[in-house]
């Protein structure tokens, strides 16, 4: 079963926020986007969904987040409401760069979210965004892609897979037993067949 989500475009742009408050005032673009990648990571294992309900693609320079990657550059692919959202608090003074404009809006999440974005800041905010590229190549999620990216360049991602566990000695964000990892999987599946019906 592949698990489809509803976007969360509000908790992206935020996250964006965040990360570029924390690193005082405006953050790389690539790295901010691990930034999301690790919150989203660690959320998903430790509670069964993750932040933003993006899509995530392998790319060659690590998993990306579909909708957060058009919100930190202002894609075209942005409908009008979510534009407006993000321009409210961040904008690209350069191509590879985020900007906050105004104070984070909190309320867009729940105390676990704040809780994983603070767990991704703490654990790989200071460290520079090629060398997150090389870490997030060591996941499973994108480590199974990573012969075909050489030829497709961008290769859809399932969160089935970010339960799976990287090499020894690579940050899991956050430890599961085997258990913990099925109830996990069946919790996220219901979201989703509920966001289906709902959909309708």
């Amino acid at each position: 079963m592949c698990v489809h989500l509803q976007f969360k475009y509000k908790k992206a742009a935020q996250a964006l926020n965040i990360f570029a408050i924390e690193n005082g005032g405006r953050i790389n673009k690539m790295k901010a986007l691990k930034l999301v990648f690790f919150a989203d990571r660690y959320h998903l294992r430790k509670y069964g969904r993750p932040i933003t309900n993006d899509e995530y693609y392998a790319m060659p320079f690590g998993p990306v987040a579909s909708g957060v990657k058009d919100i930190a550059e202002f894609s075209d692919f942005l409908g009008e409401t979510e534009q407006e959202y993000a321009a409210q608090f961040i904008d690209r003074p350069d191509q590879y760069t985020i900007r906050s404009k105004a104070a984070c809006s909190e309320k867009v999440f729940s105390k676990s979210d704040l809780e994983a974005l603070r767990y991704a800041w703490e654990k790989f905010g200071r460290v520079e965004e090629f060398a997150l590229v090389e870490l997030t190549h060591q996941y499973p999620e994108w480590k199974r892609h990573e012969s075909a990216i050489e030829t497709t360049q961008r290769i859809k991602m399932f969160y089935e897979d970010f339960f799976e566990d990287p090499a020894p000695g690579v940050d899991k964000c956050f430890d599961l037993t085997p258990e913990e990892k099925a109830d996990r999987l069946d919790y996220l599946r219901e979201i989703s067949c509920i966001e289906a019906a709902w959909s309708y």
